[in-house]
């Protein structure tokens, strides 16, 4: 049975479903982010424009005059609202939904883009990743210094321990993308952005069927004026010289 959200959630429901129903002209990055301060979020948003920015316009909007595009968006989100309202979404993978947002918990972000342009894509994914890159993993000595120093006896008993400001370690994950409807995890997410534009797609598919046009055209130029009458020739040549072979070949009855 669909949740039944009230007042506050209601609202984020309504929020994200409209997010997600918007992912059908551009895809939708989901972001697992954890210890991001307001200035270090302001700083990703602006290297993400900064990368979304850098790649080229695309060849069939070239003639157009130039005009404000729309910018990517990041949204930080609840994640159980946002899942329920991505199991509702009609048509959706829900394996993978499952699988992207169910195993993961903390604090997520969604990050959406204008159109579907693998170049801006693959230019977004290596500025976060250049960004935030992640973390290694902790050693055990590095894990038990740790427990030694939270439960350690204070130097001074009795006395009020000095609060010192906690360094924060910004973390950043991508966990999948939804994408003309269908979501991706994050392996399908880099495949997709290595592939080539729709112009250069438009290109090949253009130079396919040019192709044998092309050898046709050069065949009869080549062949033009006397040299047609020699080609001909050559060929009629070739006809009767197989058909002798073949006839020699052929058995006496």
């Amino acid at each position: 049975m669909p949740r039944v959200f009230k007042d506050k959630k209601a609202f984020q429901y309504n929020w994200y479903t409209k997010i997600l129903s918007g992912s059908t002209e551009g895809p939708l990055l989901f972001l697992h982010h954890n210890q991001f301060s307001a200035t270090r979020l302001i700083k990703l948003r602006r290297d993400i424009l900064t990368a979304a920015n850098r790649t080229t316009p695309s060849l069939a909007s070239a003639a157009i005059p130039a005009t404000p595009q729309p910018q990517p968006t990041l949204t930080v989100i609840r994640t159980s609202i946002f899942g329920a309202a991505l199991r509702d979404l009609p048509g959706i993978n829900v394996d993978a939904a499952d699988q992207m947002v169910g195993e993961t918990s903390g604090n997520f972000a969604v990050l959406s883009l204008p159109s579907f342009d693998p170049p801006q894509l693959n230019a977004i994914l290596r500025s976060l990743e250049r960004g935030v890159p992640p973390r290694p993993p902790k050693t055990p000595e590095e894990i038990k210094k740790e427990l030694e120093e939270k439960n350690a006896d204070p130097a001074t008993p009795g006395r009020r321990v000095k609060r010192v400001r906690q360094t924060l370690h910004p973390e950043l994950k991508l966990v999948g993308a939804l994408i003309e409807g269908r979501v991706f995890l994050p392996q399908g997410v880099k495949d997709v952005s290595t592939l080539p534009t729709l112009d250069t797609l438009r290109a090949q598919i253009v130079g396919l069927l040019s192709a044998p046009a092309t050898q046709l055209a050069g065949a009869l130029s080549q062949a033009s004026g006397g040299t047609l009458a020699r080609t001909l020739e050559g060929l009629k040549k070739g006809l009767e010289e197989d058909a002798s072979s073949s006839a020699d070949a052929a058995p006496p009855s």
